[in-house]
């Protein structure tokens, strides 16, 4: 899909056709589409099609005839009825007369330009528009790191009261979510460093606190992935251990039960043997089933005392 959109009088407003100083945001885009960008602006269809492969690296390449950053920015993904968080490249291409973003879905990042949310954001002043989706991808990164940081204290309330197979397979979910974030935001750090190096883009004064905010979120966002991975692992294995040592406990419960339970066994299994009746004691007893059967009791009894003292059960 294609969506042409330029600044004019301060305001945003949707064209139909291209034009200078417009900014053209393919959203993912078909094979003709592609051929149509490519074609008018002199672009490699390949760097167009660069976003579209989800496993595809962040990086600035400058041609001759426009400039490319691609970056990677945060998702949601849902997946049997749950919300997980990913990554997916975002391409910023610059020519001498429009700005172009190619991307597989639409993203909060470019929304709230299309529907003017941003101040001071002219489709013209390319490299401030560049800075700008930079900043807001950061910010971004921020929003969805508190987002994963609530629902990991959500889930560590439910393994407080049961611990369940389904809640630990969430938190590793989350844990996965944030070594994705991290890997990207590295990748981020390096293509805004090169950023700062490449004369192809041209960069006006006022534009230098706005990178710098970019860099100072970015960082931000690095630390706090890094944080919250390393709380998520620490729960983790806390869990795991939690888990574990409570099985040990059921297992030594089952074991001391089925010592206790093993002596009336035993002794009815000697009584139960095909032996002449004089060589047992009490089989010619009126009450022989009763003695025997007090004396298994009695043993059983003793034998969980002693194991009770020692903290068996």
């Amino acid at each position: 899909m294609i969506r042409i959109f330029k600044t004019e009088d301060g305001a945003m407003h949707e064209k139909e056709e291209m034009q200078p100083g417009c900014w053209i945001a393919l959203t993912n885009p078909t094979a003709s589409e592609i051929i149509d960008i490519a074609d008018a602006y002199q672009i490699d269809p390949d760097h167009l099609k660069a976003p579209l492969d989800e496993e595809e690296r962040s990086r600035i390449e400058v041609e001759d005839d426009y400039t490319l950053v691609l970056v990677d920015i945060p998702s949601i993904e849902e997946r049997s009825g749950k919300d997980w968080f990913v990554t997916i490249p975002l391409a910023i291409i610059t020519t001498n007369e429009v700005l172009i973003t190619v991307c597989l879905e639409e993203t909060p990042v470019l929304t709230s330009f299309m529907d003017g949310r941003v101040r001071d954001f002219h489709t013209f002043m390319k490299t401030r528009f560049i800075l700008q989706i930079l900043y807001k991808n950061a910010t971004q990164y921020l929003q969805y790191l508190r987002i994963i940081d609530k629902k990991s204290e959500v889930i560590e309330r439910k393994l407080h009261q049961s611990q369940k197979n389904e809640e630990l397979i969430e938190l590793l979910e989350l844990e996965k979510s944030l070594v994705y974030f991290t890997t990207s935001l590295r990748s981020n750090e390096v293509v805004l460093e090169k950023l700062l190096r490449t004369e192809k883009i041209k960069k006006y004064p006022e534009d230098t606190d706005l990178l710098e905010d970019v860099i100072v979120e970015n960082k931000q966002a690095i630390e706090m992935a890094n944080i919250y991975s390393g709380i998520l692992s620490g729960t983790m294995d806390a869990f795991a251990s939690v888990i574990s040592n409570n099985l040990n406990i059921v297992m030594k419960f089952l074991a001391t039960v089925t010592i206790v339970m093993s002596i009336p066994t035993m002794v009815a299994s000697f009584y139960g043997m095909n032996v002449n009746s004089r060589g047992m004691p009490f089989a010619t007893h009126p009450y022989g089933f009763v003695i025997v059967l007090g004396f298994a009791l009695a043993l059983s009894l003793l034998v969980a005392y002693i194991f009770n003292k020692k903290d068996l059960f």
